[in-house]
C-alpha cells in the first residue's frame, strides 16, 4: 500500500484522519497503563459500511510510538496481502479480519495480553464474581473461548471470532481478551475497566479470603447503571486525548 507523507497528514488529506487520531490515541494509552506487550498485540477500526475496510497496526511500530499516519488499511476478504509478514502481522490480519467479516457491529476491535486480563484467562473458573463496581459492570456480559488452538491463525481466527455474540468482551482462555465497539472510545473504555476488574479479582483472591459477592438483583441493576450512565466513555477518551494533545501530539500526525 502507499505511504502517506507527513506534509499531507499535516494539511489534513489523510483519509479517516479522525478514525486514525482515535486509534493512535487508544495505542499510546494502552502503553502508558502497561497493557501491551512487546510489538505484538494489535487494534483496528473498521472503516467501510460493512466493516471489511479496516485500519490496524503495522508489524513491528510499538504502541507507545504510534502515529495516526502509521495505521495500515486492510481490507478482510484479501486472503494473502502484500506485506504479510513483513508490515501486516499474521495474526492480525488473522483475528481481525474474521473479527470484522464475522462481527459487523464490531467497528473497533483491541485485543492485548494485558496482565490481569491474562491471569483470569488461565484460570481453570474464569468467572468473574460480582465483587465491587466495577466487576458487577461485566456481570453475564463477558462472553468466554475456552477452545485455545494456538496463535489465532487460520481456522483459528475464524473460531474466535463466531464466540463474541453481542457483546463486547470475548475473553480469550490461555490467550488474552478482545473488547469491541461501535466507536474507538467504547471499545477502549469497555478495556480499560475490563483489566481494572480483573485487577481487583485477582488480588482479592490473591488474599486467600472468602469473597463478598453481592445478589444477582443488585450486579445486574448495577451492570445496568453502568450501561446508562450518560457520555462516561466518550468523556473519558476525549480527556485521554486532551493529555497527548499537550505531551504527545505526534500521535495526530
Amino acid at each position: 500500500m502507499s505511504v502517506t507523507s507527513l506534509s499531507e497528514v499535516r494539511e489534513g488529506t489523510l483519509d479517516y484522519r479522525q478514525e486514525r487520531e482515535d486509534l493512535a490515541c487508544a495505542f499510546r494509552w494502552t502503553a502508558r497503563l502497561n497493557m501491551h506487550e512487546s510489538v505484538a498485540n494489535h487494534f483496528s477500526l473498521a472503516v467501510s459500511d460493512d466493516g471489511t475496510e479496516f485500519l490496524v497496526n503495522p508489524y513491528g511500530r510499538h504502541f507507545s510510538r504510534m502515529r495516526a499516519s502509521d495505521l495500515l488499511l486492510l481490507n478482510a476478504k484479501e486472503e494473502n496481502p502484500e506485506g504479510l509478514g513483513d508490515t501486516i502481522d499474521p495474526t492480525a490480519f488473522a483475528i481481525h479480519s474474521a473479527m470484522h467479516r464475522n462481527n459487523p457491529q464490531a467497528r473497533c476491535v483491541l485485543h492485548v495480553h494485558s496482565k490481569y486480563s491474562l491471569a483470569l484467562a488461565t484460570l481453570k473458573d474464569t468467572s468473574m464474581p460480582p465483587i465491587d463496581q466495577n466487576t458487577m459492570r461485566f456481570y453475564n456480559r463477558i462472553a468466554v473461548d475456552t477452545g485455545f488452538d494456538g496463535m489465532g491463525l487460520g481456522d483459528e481466527a475464524e473460531r474466535l471470532s463466531t464466540t463474541l455474540g453481542n457483546g463486547s468482551v470475548l475473553l480469550l482462555g490461555q490467550h488474552g481478551v478482545v473488547t469491541v465497539g461501535e466507536t474507538v472510545a467504547k471499545a477502549f473504555d469497555e478495556l480499560y475497566y475490563f483489566e481494572k476488574a480483573c485487577e481487583t479479582l485477582i488480588t482479592a483472591l490473591s488474599t486467600g479470603r472468602e469473597l463478598n459477592v453481592a445478589s444477582p438483583e443488585v450486579a445486574e441493576k448495577t451492570a445496568q447503571q453502568w450501561e446508562n450512565y450518560p457520555g462516561a466513555c466518550e468523556k473519558h477518551f476525549a480527556a485521554l486525548r486532551d493529555i497527548l494533545d499537550e505531551e504527545e501530539p505526534g500521535y495526530r500526525s
